[in-house]
């Protein structure tokens, strides 16, 4: 079974496309700009409650922001 260690995400990608700041999206999310930004470096990993607010705010699913790596 993967680990959760193993999940990587997109949303500096998500962000960055969408022109927005890391308070924004915190705003969005209701959590401190810090807590986003270390949800975006890998250093948090997101609630359900979080990840769902972020897949329905950028219209796509979880699956597409939060995936775990593949290894070789």
């Amino acid at each position: 079974m993967t680990e959760v260690k193993d999940m990587n995400n997109k949303l500096l990608e998500f962000r960055n496309q969408n022109e927005l700041t890391q308070k924004e999206i915190a705003e969005v999310i209701h959590k401190t700009t810090s807590f986003y930004g270390m949800l975006e470096t890998g250093k948090r990993k997101p609630s359900i409650d979080v990840a769902y607010s972020l897949a329905r705010f950028y219209n796509t699913t979880i699956e597409e922001i939060f995936f775990v790596a593949k290894t070789t």
